[in-house]
């Protein structure tokens, strides 16, 4: 979780996301850092977020987007 943390505090530091609950909905994230979050994730943690995990619901928060990066791990 802290190396998903670093990700999202190089794109705000600014920003609480350890509390933070509406990143994606509360427009403290936009598509563009999305992108960047996809593309950090994968080369941190060898897992590709596909089409249809990229929801706001996954992006809203630190915590939601921890559990996916977890089960995309699982499956491997």
């Amino acid at each position: 979780m802290n190396e998903l943390l670093e990700i999202l505090n190089e794109l705000h530091e600014d920003v609480d996301f350890t509390t933070s609950g509406a990143l994606f909905d509360g427009g403290i994230i936009d598509s563009f850092d999305v992108v960047t979050i996809i593309a950090e994730v994968h080369e941190r943690f060898g897992v590709t977020i596909s089409a249809e995990y990229i929801t706001p619901a996954n992006f809203n928060s630190a915590q939601a987007l921890w559990h996916l990066i977890e089960k995309l791990l699982a499956e491997e």
